[in-house]
Formats: structure tokens, C-alpha cells, sequence
């Protein structure tokens, strides 16, 4: 539901199919509610030139450490020969795709277009381990002419920081982030790309630089049905993505109680029970999953960010 007039249509169907249909009948309507949000797709492009850590910046972005059987293959060579789905572990309906890297032997920029279906994803991140260059440049403008959103990612920020920290007398984070950003943005300014978005990310410390911001851009501009696919999905690295988690598990959750208040309304015996608790089970698993409390994903999480645990924010 786009804003608050669809979820004020929705509950106006819900209490006209209560009235007329009865309360199984409204029960089933909002199940199917929840399923449909559930299974919304969201299709992420990952693409740039050879060697920028695309592959690395999609399994951070799924929370899974690059050693991982599921972790898309990362070197120090180019590792992506054709275009790899990578779909989300705890959400099947986001993928990010790993596309192979602009200007290679097998896909030059000037035939990469044809080979990539534009159609089937949802927005476009370029990364670039230094300036962004004309390839980037042209993938950009391609992505602009389809109507499509892109967002340049200068990524193994990390690296430049530190080797900036040894290099320089009178070191300064901020100022030397600052500077990189701001030749990045002149950069694609001069090659003909109006306000570009630039983020300074580092995949293996996501909880640190330009990430947060990324996130955020996304939410603002993504559809309403497509950001509540990506809400739930994203790594919990701050107490904003938490609390973004929570505002949107707060309808599924009005959505469950509702359902179990419209079985109840109706009993059969011993199914209102066994409802309660199947829901129960799923809401609990769905939590965990969302705010990363099971065991898996804090463990991926700590290799992946070399943050605290997720749980830890949770706490304070």
C-alpha cells in the first residue's frame, strides 16, 4: 500500500468482507494481504569495472562472509563471467545481481547494454575502487535514458583512509573523506552527469562511512511497496535501520493479531489454537530474521562489519 488513504481502503474492504462475508472470510482477505508483501521482488544491480569489489559489497550486503558457500566469488582478478543472481538468505524476494564488470574482453562497454535486461531490476549500484571512468559513466547515462535510478558506490574507502593516515603528516578522516568524494562527484560532473550521488562505502566496515546514507536515499526514493521489501533485508549496522525495521513489522504485526482475533471470533475447535500457535512461531522466526537475533547472523555479521552484534543495539 503506497500511503495512508491505501491502508484506509484496505480497512474499509476488510470490515465490508467482515460484515457481508463473515469473519473467516476477512481473515483469509489479510492472510493473503501478508503474502502478497511478503513475496514482493526486488531486483538490485551490482555492477562497475573489473576488480571494484562488487562481489564483496553483495555479500555484505546479505550479511554473509565472503568464505561462505552462498557468498558470491571475490579475487583479486575478475571474478564475475556472466550475471549471477544472489538472492537474499533470509528474504528469497530480493536479489542482488552480480553483474560482470564493464569493459572486459567478453563484455565491452559498448555492447554491455545489450547483454544486461534493464527491465528486471529495480535500481542500479556502480562501483568503483578509484574515479569513476567513462565506462561507469556510460553505464549511467544508459541506466538515466531507461528511467531507472543508479547510485555511484566508491568503494574500499577503508584502504584509502588508512594508506592516507600513514601518508600524510597532519591526518585528518573527515577532510580526507571529504576530498574523495568531492573528486568523485567533479569527476562525473565534468563527463556529463548532473548531480551525482555519491557514497564512500567500505563493504568490510559498513557501519562506518557512507552507507547509512545509501540506505537511506534508497528508502526516500523507492516505491513504498519495494522500500518494505528492502527494509527488512538490509544489515543491521545502526539503530536507524532497527527502528525502520520496526515501523514496518508494526503493520504485519496489527495484520497477525487481526487474524487471530477473526478466528477466534468464529471457533472451531481446536483450530483457533493451533492457528494462534503457528502464527506465534512464524512472527518469532520472521523477528529473528529481521533484526538478525539468531545465531547465524550475528555470527555473519560480526565478520562481515566488524561491528557489535546486532542484539547489543538492541539494548541500549
Amino acid at each position: 500500500m503506497e500511503n495512508p488513504t491505501d491502508n484506509e481502503a484496505f480497512l474499509k474492504e476488510i470490515r465490508e468482507d467482515l460484515r457481508n462475508n463473515g469473519a473467516a472470510s476477512a481473515a483469509t482477505k489479510i492472510q493473503e494481504y501478508l503474502d502478497q508483501q511478503n513475496n514482493i521482488p526486488l531486483n538490485i544491480g551490482i555492477t562497475g569495472e573489473s576488480g571494484s569489489g562488487k562481489s564483496t559489497f553483495v555479500n555484505a550486503f546479505r550479511v554473509i562472509d565472503n568464505r561462505d558457500e552462498r557468498a558470491a566469488p571475490t579475487g583479486c582478478v575478475e571474478t564475475t563471467s556472466q550475471f549471477s543472481p544472489y538472492t537474499h538468505p533470509k528474504y528469497p524476494n530480493v536479489t542482488l545481481w552480480d553483474l560482470p564488470g564493464v569493459g572486459t574482453t567478453k563484455f565491452p562497454a559498448d555492447k554491455y547494454m545489450k547483454h544486461v535486461g534493464f527491465e528486471k531490476f529495480d535500481f542500479f549500484i556502480i562501483i568503483s575502487e578509484t574515479l569513476f571512468k567513462e565506462n561507469d559513466v556510460k553505464l549511467a547515462q544508459e541506466i538515466q535514458r531507461m528511467g531507472k535510478k543508479f547510485y555511484f558506490v566508491r568503494s574500499k574507502i577503508d584502504q584509502d583512509s588508512h594508506n592516507a593516515e600513514r601518508s600524510q603528516r597532519e591526518f585528518n578522516a573527515e577532510s580526507t573523506l571529504a576530498r574523495i568524494r568531492e573528486n568523485c562527484i567533479q569527476g562525473l560532473q565534468k563527463q556529463g552527469i548532473e548531480s551525482p550521488q555519491v557514497f564512500l562505502v567500505s563493504s568490510f566496515k559498513l557501519h562506518h562511512y557512507d552507507f547509512h546514507q545509501l540506505q537511506e536515499i534508497l528508502e526516500r526514493e523507492l516505491p513504498a511497496q519495494k522500500r518494505n521489501a528492502l527494509q527488512p533485508a538490509l544489515p543491521n549496522i545502526n539503530r536507524g535501520i532497527i527502528e525502520k525495521k520496526k515501523e514496518v513489522l508494526k503493520t504485519t504485526i496489527m495484520c497477525q493479531a487481526s487474524i487471530s482475533a477473526l478466528i477466534a471470533a468464529a471457533p472451531v475447535l481446536g483450530l483457533s489454537f493451533a492457528a494462534d500457535l503457528a502464527s506465534l512461531v512464524i512472527a518469532i522466526k520472521m523477528y529473528q530474521d529481521a533484526f538478525g537475533l539468531d545465531s547465524e547472523s550475528l555470527q555473519n555479521l560480526a565478520k562481515c562489519c566488524g561491528a557489535a552484534p546486532a542484539s547489543s543495539l538492541l539494548l541500549h
